[in-house]
């Protein structure tokens, strides 16, 4: 938020000046990113009345006028402006007055005594744009018939003012106000704080406005009165146009400027309907399924049962609580008789909302953060000062209804907690102190030094002990605690050998070629039902934008949208990898620090290859990258832990070219090709190779063992076995490992690899067998396999192979029935 600075010090003036007020403001959570001028240095500026004007004897567009600039002096000043005339104050450049560049950086201007077209000017009358508080630089800036002639314009505009800009963190609600900002500057400096000073207006008419609350968890307080015979076309006031202005709000009209300026003020939202527009009497409810609401920025939004309304007998809706008035009701420079509404609505109620049709309002903004319910009555007899006061009219009484305010409950303190977290002593005495000027009442016990302290009604921010320590260590002064470095024990830490970090996971697939992607947990809903089949995902209640309106359940969605990305800006070769999380729904998970109850957040690693193997070179022949170069890069991640690859369908990948990954009989991730369906849908030449696994499965490893290393050469014996086309070559391999564990004959057998598949190829007339075999039916393929054996303790003899073999060969007939091939 922004404000002129003496705004501020109109509330509370402190002996420092703007760089040690806007440091102290900083150091207390307030950030001031920012202090600019209002306006650029100038001198000898002063009020003039143009006399009299008449047209320029040498010149059609430029006049000569008579201005009287004080102390008996009158001026000849020639100008060009459209809008003199005469009995106008404007302001007035004397002779040897600087004005700022046009240019930024640029030299001042210096006006000095010149004859335009044969005429003396002896000065310059001035614009907005020629004093930078504008870009109008045609017309003179028109100041009020009652400012003093031959006063300086930099005293008369307030030019010498700052505007601070300030950030607040989302919990200070209390400060999105002037006078909470004041408040806190109070504190801070032990100065008064003052009030806004205002006659009570007396009840002149007796008109109300019915109202009915009909959702309490809504609206926990509503007050207004009606105000009758305003004058709607009066101007604002100069003095409240500047504030505005200076605060970042153009000045639409009275009643309008009236509403804005007490929300920057105090920081209460409120809001004026047109009474002669409002059928019978208003109902504060929650929206219903089909309803719509002409908003006051033009636009219509469609409501529904989450968002809170006010609408009328016949069940029109007029406003959307908290957020934005109607067009139906809203005040314009006809209106004559109004309705002031000001509540109190619920946090809750109203969080997200705006967001949800795409609205932000500052009203939105403060509700939705907490407002002050306690000084409703306060303000609405201040707004109807104000408006009584611009706009003349007669008050009605103000009608009150309380229906479901929050209650503050006690929060406890330690002194010694106090302490131990800000790492200095102080003393219960200075807590009690800071806890007074801060205007939270407590009560201390004197037996173990605790306060209980009663949040005010607008501190929603303090709900829990560390909530008070905050508030202590800021008026203490951040800067007043010393530096100390951390003092621990130190020892020796135990090093988890059996486990890699997520971090040495990263570092070997980037060895590998690929690159790190970091993507939104939040997809749109299509790509979730195409790549997990997902067709109840978890939806979001506030999405962030509306093609992220659900949580994934996969990384493959989010991989192939940075793969498109990519392939967009002319990228041909693409490696990328994410470590994340997916989301499943899950009743077994309960709640705890880092779980939500119902739902597995279960951390994957995805990885995506497309395009050339390598880049283009002589050296190597072009090809895509395919399924076995992906699985050599999981083998690689996964090692030294063996991994089982098994043959089953995933929506998101090729049916017969992909996989499930298996470790120690438990599904720890998939590999595959992109389905063909979606490389048509979404646009891609040829197909990606994917892989998602569970960090937490390959995160673990077994610790290595010590073995001998024999002295004796191995031997090697190939076996070519005929079986069904059916078999796969992994539960050989399977079958292989429980032979070696349960025969003794197998015991100096240390590895079986494939290295060769044989089959009977048709043409497509299905007369002729493309490679003739004379041993295989149509059903059945030849798998050669390479045995190795091995003994430490001396040289194999050729028995003890011929049975290791025989043995094998017998073990593979019984359980696939394979035969060996001739």
């Amino acid at each position: 938020m922004q404000f002129s600075e003496s705004w501020l010090r109109s509330f509370v003036d402190p002996k420092l000046s703007t760089d040690k007020l806007s440091n102290m403001l900083t150091m207390a959570g307030l950030e001031v990113e920012a202090l600019v001028p209002i306006a650029p240095p100038t001198s000898k500026i002063v009020v003039g009345k143009v006399l009299e004007v008449v047209k320029h004897p040498n010149a059609d567009k430029l006049s000569v006028c008579q201005v009287d600039v004080g102390a008996g002096r009158a001026l000849t000043i020639v100008c060009g402006a459209t809008n003199v005339v005469s009995d106008i104050k404007v302001p007035t450049a004397l002779v040897g007055a600087t004005l700022p560049s046009k240019e930024a950086g640029g030299t001042p201007l210096e006006i000095k005594l010149s004859k335009i077209r044969s005429i003396e000017s002896q000065g310059m009358l001035c614009s907005a744009g020629e004093l930078k508080l504008s870009d109008n630089y045609n017309e003179l800036l028109l100041l009020p018939n009652d400012t003093p002639i031959g006063r300086d314009i930099r005293d008369v505009l307030q030019l010498d003012d700052i505007i601070l800009k300030i950030k607040l963190t989302p919990n200070r609600a209390d400060c999105l106000s002037v006078f909470g900002i004041a408040r806190e500057t109070a504190t801070l400096t032990n100065t008064p704080l003052n009030t806004p000073s205002y006659n009570i207006v007396p009840v002149t008419c007796d008109m109300q406005l019915p109202v009915r609350i009909e959702a309490p968890q809504l609206c926990g307080r509503f007050s207004g009165r009606v105000i009758q015979n305003v004058n709607s076309q009066t101007d604002t006031p100069i003095w409240m146009v500047r504030r505005l202005e200076r605060a970042g709000q153009r000045s639409i009209s009275p009643l309008v400027d009236i509403s804005n300026y007490v929300m920057i003020e105090l920081g209460r939202p409120s809001h004026i309907f047109d009474l002669d527009k409002i059928c019978g009497g208003l109902h504060v409810r929650w929206g219903r399924h089909g309803e719509t609401l002409k908003l006051l920025n033009g636009h219509t939004v469609y409501l529904n049962e989450t968002v809170g309304v006010i609408a009328n007998d016949y069940g029109r809706v007029e406003s959307l609580a908290g957020i934005m008035g109607g067009d139906n009701t809203a005040v314009t420079l006809n209106t004559r008789h109004i309705y002031l509404e000001v509540a109190f609505w619920w946090p809750d109620s109203i969080r997200g909302r705006a967001r949800q049709y795409n609205l932000s309002t500052d009203a939105a903004y403060r509700f939705e953060r907490g407002v002050d319910y306690a000084n409703v009555i306060e303000h609405i007899e201040y707004l109807t000062y104000l408006i009584t006061t611009i706009c003349g009219g007669n008050a009605g009484p103000v009608e009150d209804q309380i229906i479901n305010l929050p209650k503050r409950k006690p929060v406890l303190m330690r002194a010694s907690q106090v302490n131990r977290i800000i790492g200095i002593p102080i003393d219960t005495n200075e807590i009690s102190g800071i806890f007074t000027r801060l205007n939270l009442p407590f009560n201390q016990k004197v037996d173990d030094d605790t306060f209980v302290v009663t949040p005010p009604s607008y501190r929603f921010d303090i709900e829990i002990e560390e909530d008070l320590i905050e508030e202590v260590a800021r008026i203490w002064g951040f800067e007043n605690i010393p530096a100390h470095l951390p003092v621990v024990i130190s020892e020796m830490q135990i090093t988890q050998e059996e486990r890699r970090s997520i971090h040495t996971l990263r570092h070997t697939l980037a060895a590998r070629d690929y690159a790190e992607t970091i993507n939104f947990s939040f997809i749109d809903a299509e790509s979730e039902q195409d790549f997990s089949r997902n067709r109840h995902p978890i939806t979001l209640l506030n999405p962030i934008a509306s093609q992220l309106s659900v949580i994934r359940s996969t990384l493959f969605g989010s991989l192939v949208g940075v793969l498109r990305h990519n392939l967009n800006r002319r990228v041909e070769r693409v490696r990328i990898f994410e470590i994340g999380r997916v989301f499943h729904a899950d009743p077994r998970v309960r709640a705890s620090e880092l779980t939500v109850e119902g739902f597995a957040q279960p951390q994957m690693i995805g990885a995506l290859a497309y395009g050339p193997v390598v880049d283009e070179q002589w050296g190597v022949s072009a090809r895509h990258v395919d399924f076995f170069d992906v699985k050599g890069d999981v083998q690689a991640l996964c090692t030294p832990t063996i991994l089982r690859f098994t043959r089953v369908s995933h929506p998101a990948l090729h049916p017969g070219r992909s996989a499930q990954i298996e470790i120690d009989s438990d599904i720890v991730g998939w590999i595959g090709e992109l389905h063909p369906r979606w490389l048509q849908k979404y646009d891609l030449s040829h197909a990606p190779i994917l892989f998602e696994i569970k960090a937490d499965a390959i995160a673990k490893r077994a610790l290595p063992r010590v073995t001998t290393v024999s002295k004796f050469p191995p031997v090697y014996r190939d076996i070519a076995m005929i079986v069904q086309r059916n078999v796969e070559v992994q539960s050989i391999l399977d079958e292989f490992t429980k032979a070696r564990l349960d025969n003794n004959a197998l015991r100096f057998a240390q590895k079986m690899v494939i290295f060769d598949q044989f089959y009977r190829k048709f043409d497509t007339k299905q007369t002729a067998c493309s490679t003739v075999s004379k041993e295989l039916s149509n059903d059945e393929k030849s798998l050669a396999f390479r045995v190795t054996l091995q003994d430490a303790d001396g040289s194999l003899q050729e028995e003890t192979i011929k049975l290791a073999i025989k043995t094998l060969v017998k073990r593979l007939a019984r359980v696939f029935g394979a035969r060996v091939r001739g």
